[in-house]
């Protein structure tokens, strides 16, 4: 769907990229630690119209933000230990709400996830800069 290499300064234009390119509203985060999954995700936070601070919810597993079209929710199943504390969030209720579900480490909950969503994998390229893959 999309492929693009891109430095910081361009983070921006791949945020609408990724957008407006995104077949579903679920996005999945793919990228070894230290890529760049919560920087490209704060610019996609920001074009979808929201004014709040984003961070990464690395301990409350989930942020929600206010964006131009309702809710924005972000999660980090980074630290998750087993798939028993997703079921305690309510995961389910944020994927069939229709909103916009920003999801880093997905690979640790893959049997929650529904079949339609968006995956971008995002490497480190030897010239420091970041290559995006949208499927």
């Amino acid at each position: 769907m999309l492929e693009a290499e891109y430095s910081l300064s361009d983070i921006t234009a791949i945020a609408k990229k990724i957008i407006d390119n995104s077949q579903s509203k679920i996005l999945l985060f793919n990228g070894e630690m230290g890529v760049g999954k919560t920087t490209l995700i704060k610019e996609i936070v920001k074009e979808l119209g929201s004014k709040d601070n984003v961070s990464s919810p690395t301990f409350s597993i989930v942020n929600e933000y206010e964006g131009e079209e309702g809710p924005i929710y972000h999660f980090d199943f980074y630290r998750i230990n087993n798939i028993e504390e997703v079921y305690n969030i309510g995961l389910d209720y944020y994927l069939h709400e229709q909103a916009w579900c920003l999801i880093e480490w997905p690979e640790k909950i893959a049997e929650l996830l529904p079949n339609e969503v968006t995956i971008i994998d995002i490497k480190t390229q030897l010239n420091g800069k970041r290559t995006v893959n949208l499927k």
